[in-house]
């Protein structure tokens, strides 16, 4: 499996021959150059995840990808004219040699003046290659046994125990670090340590930032 993060909530995920882009928001860039990809996973419907000026764009320079979101996200970008197939729980998706398993079902509470929105969190899987999990932005999924956790480390939504405690509990070999287009490189070297040091024994930390594509095994 080979990973490479746009910025923020964004990773490109290649298995074999297969590429599937999950959450292209506003404040990831890089990801408006790809072509050739097989599928566009959205989890939820924020900007940070599904960028309103650029995603159109994305898809019309993929015309081979299928799109999949939360309900919500499908009926948002369908009114753009946008083809999308809803990702529903228990209902696995298969891309060619990969399969997509949805979970969840709303973003992480924020405050009382920020409405919840529906949110689907994905597992990728294929055989041979390490199982990897994309929450979107929630913690409170279930979606087995996982390898490496793209874990979001800083949010309006999360205090970073709360960020410690996803780690612990989903007990992955690795974890990925997105969700961090708010910190400072001084902010986000302590929210490393932090979860890197207290998330789990033995934890393999991959910081894709910045440095292309990566092959994790």
């Amino acid at each position: 499996m080979r990973i490479t993060h746009y910025g923020h909530a964004c990773l490109l995920v290649e298995v074999n021959d297969w590429r599937i882009l999950i959450d292209p928001g506003n404040y990831s860039d890089g990801f408006q150059d790809l072509r050739d990809l097989d599928a566009i996973v959205v989890t939820h419907q924020h900007a940070d995840h599904v960028d309103p000026e650029r995603f159109d764009a994305l898809v019309a320079a993929n015309r081979g990808a299928r799109v999949y979101s939360d309900a919500q996200t499908a009926e948002i970008l369908g009114d753009d004219g946008l083809d999308v197939e809803v990702l529903v729980v228990g209902n696995d998706v298969i891309i060619g040699d990969v399969t997509v398993s949805p979970f969840g079902d709303q973003h992480a509470f924020n405050h009382s003046g920020v409405p919840r929105v529906a949110n689907i969190g994905v597992r990728l899987t294929a055989e041979g290659e390490p199982t990897l999990f994309h929450p979107g932005d929630a913690y409170d999924a279930e979606p087995g046994p996982v390898d490496v956790l793209a874990v979001p480390l800083n949010a309006p939504w999360t205090p970073v125990r709360d960020t410690i405690d996803f780690v612990r509990r989903i007990a992955p070999e690795g974890i990925v670090p997105i969700h961090d287009a708010l910190l400072s490189p001084t902010g986000r070297k302590l929210y490393l340590t932090h979860v890197g040091t207290h998330g789990g024994d033995n934890l393999t930390l991959y910081d894709l930032a910045g440095q292309g594509p990566v092959e994790i095994r």
